[in-house]
């Protein structure tokens, strides 16, 4: 029998961990941002967060993070909410119904170990039947004492059987198998990508129009099959829109965004991206942009983004 001569290593009061995958319907664990959560109050929530330094399609440019992973954190956590503070079941579809966040760029900086977040979450809640039918929840994002951010999501639930009929009983695994292959991507320097398959938007003839470019092998847009193009997609074809429209020269950074999601985006009809400039300005902003994804004979999304210019790890105010 060997005695071991060394003392054993205590354990942590709590060791880090990520919260289940299923709780933010992702496949891969390397996707999911959130660590914990707990209620601090009827309807109200803190989560925490951790971002990594690097990420292979959330790039950080200018040393600043990317807005799009502070929405895909917060697509997370009301999701999260939605299945372990609210009940609601797995099966049942969540879609947001609108989308909005505004960022603090002097927060976002990457500095020499992770960011650590904290999300402080209020809910209003709609019931049908005793169940969860629709919610508005309110985020406050903190990193240290510092506000990095705040956003709001409006999302609907709808049981398995209620989903089926919207979408006309659309079978997931045939309509995502037979979605067509990717169109010709724009030249990543158009749109803010240094990686083509990355790139969300195909040319088009018309100024400050372009087609969706629907690539179902992303491993982070297309995480898992789905019957529809998902918001994440929508709002990253939103950045890169804001960023190709004219004039070109310099990064556009995403400072705020507004969203409204109008009906389910189908994987298998083309679908076009416009950008068109709002006159209005906000204070401290280069540009707003109104995006707008339209296909067949109606809009599917609209987005109102405010973009600032950023070199050299700064942002550039008008």
């Amino acid at each position: 029998m060997l005695v071991p001569t060394e003392r054993p290593v205590s354990t942590p009061n709590a060791l880090t961990t990520t919260v289940p995958k299923e709780y933010v319907h992702r496949a891969a664990l390397a996707e999911v941002f959130l660590t914990d959560w707990t209620t601090t109050s009827p309807d109200t929530f803190t989560i925490t967060a951790q971002w990594p330094r690097c990420h292979g399609f959330y790039a950080s440019a200018h040393g600043l993070y990317d807005p799009m992973l502070l929405s895909e954190t917060v697509r997370q956590a009301s999701i999260l909410l939605s299945h372990a503070g609210y009940g609601v079941p797995f099966g049942q579809q969540v879609s947001w119904s609108r989308f909005q966040y505004t960022v603090n760029p002097d927060a976002m900086r990457i500095e020499l170990t992770p960011a650590e977040l904290r999300l402080e979450v209020t809910c209003a809640v709609r019931y049908r039947r005793e169940l969860p039918a629709a919610f508005t929840m309110h985020f406050q994002i903190l990193r240290g004492a510092s506000l990095l951010g705040e956003a709001t999501t409006v999302s609907n639930c709808h049981p398995t059987a209620v989903y089926k009929r919207l979408r006309g009983g659309r079978d997931v695994g045939r309509v995502f198998a037979e979605a067509p292959q990717p169109t010709p991507p724009l030249p990543g320097a158009d749109c803010g990508r240094d990686r083509l398959q990355d790139v969300v938007l195909s040319p088009c003839e018309q100024p400050r129009r372009w087609q969706l470019r629907v690539d179902t092998m992303h491993p982070v847009l297309f995480d898992h099959p789905v019957d529809h193009i998902p918001g994440m997609l929508l709002l990253e074809a939103a950045r890169q829109a804001a960023h190709a429209a004219p004039p070109s020269g310099g990064e556009r950074w995403p400072v705020s965004m507004e969203v409204a999601f109008h009906r389910y985006v189908e994987l298998n009809t083309p679908c076009w991206i416009t950008a068109d400039p709002v006159t209005s300005q906000l204070d401290g902003h280069d540009k707003e942009l109104r995006i707008q994804a339209i296909q067949g004979d109606g809009t599917a999304f609209t987005a109102r983004i405010a973009v600032a210019h950023v070199s050299g790890g700064t942002e550039r105010a008008a």
